[in-house]
């Protein structure tokens, strides 16, 4: 019978969880590298680039000169934020349909019969929604250019810029997440945040200033989440300071979007996990 010195407990104790923590990170690493490889078969990182070329050629095109005859109105300038979050929105409905893929085909059952801790796949998750948002905010940023814009916020502006669309993709990623586990159909998410999205950004200040909505809707036009988002991305995009009363709105709306997310995950990590 072989013991074990009481000296050796506390290393043998540190061994064992080294060698945990080096399987669990391999895990992580294996289902990001599953979860890019997908977003590759599927044509995501091509359909990155479309999607906010789409977006600036129909609205660019055709609108061009009718906002640039408006006193201080640089078009290219104008559309970039709403192009930028455009784009963002499609990288979190990627990550909600791939959420709800795995559901529908019991990916994530099998994995609770392995020697896996939970976090694992959602992390790899989120990993690999990361990838795809900084792919999409590059992308946008490129047709940005294509179109005419130029920052006019200094090096810090355009961090600002692309910092608080990051940020937001992240939110949206996150909610994007639980709306697939929840939902457990990539046919019922897409139903789910294709059309929210869509009237959401048509009535918003990002395509059109608020003065060129009728009356009656000027007022959600001007306060919805993604006009005050847009908002933000302007002034950071722009010579003047940001003040708390330009992002206060758009704090709020991401705490909200935080809390929803969050209330959507445990949800949906119970509902796969029951």
């Amino acid at each position: 019978m072989t013991g074990t010195t009481p000296g050796r407990a506390p290393q043998l104790v540190q061994e064992r969880r080294a060698a945990g923590g080096a399987l669990y990170l391999r895990q992580w690493w294996t289902l990001t590298v599953r979860g890019l490889l997908t977003v590759l078969r599927n044509g995501e990182f091509v359909f990155a680039f479309i999607a906010p070329a789409f977006v600036a050629v129909c609205f660019y095109i055709p609108l061009r000169k009718v906002m640039d005859s408006s006193p201080n109105m640089d078009y290219a300038t104008f559309l970039t934020p709403i192009i930028l979050l455009m784009s963002i929105s499609f990288a979190a409905t990627s990550a909600a349909m791939r959420s709800a893929f795995d559901v529908k085909e019991g990916i994530n059952a099998r994995f609770r019969v392995l020697p896996m801790p939970g976090a694992v796949p959602f992390l790899s998750r989120q990993a690999t929604n990361t990838v795809l948002l900084v792919v999409s905010l590059v992308c946008s940023g490129i047709a940005c250019l294509l179109i005419g814009w130029r920052p006019s916020g200094g090096v810090l502006g355009t961090i600002g810029l692309f910092g608080v669309a990051l940020l937001i993709g992240a939110l949206l990623s996150l909610l994007s997440d639980g709306v697939g586990l929840v939902a457990g159909s990539p046919e019922a998410t897409s139903q789910m945040l294709g059309l929210p999205t869509m009237i959401l950004g048509m009535v918003s200040t990002g395509f059109v200033p608020e003065a060129q909505f009728p009356e009656w809707i000027r007022g959600f036009a001007r306060n919805q989440p993604i006009s005050q988002f847009v908002s933000v991305m302007r002034a950071a995009d722009s010579p003047l300071p940001l003040t708390w009363s330009t992002v206060q709105a758009s704090v709020w709306w991401s705490v909200g979007l935080a809390i929803a997310a969050g209330a959507l995950l445990v949800k949906g990590s119970r509902k796969v996990a029951g």
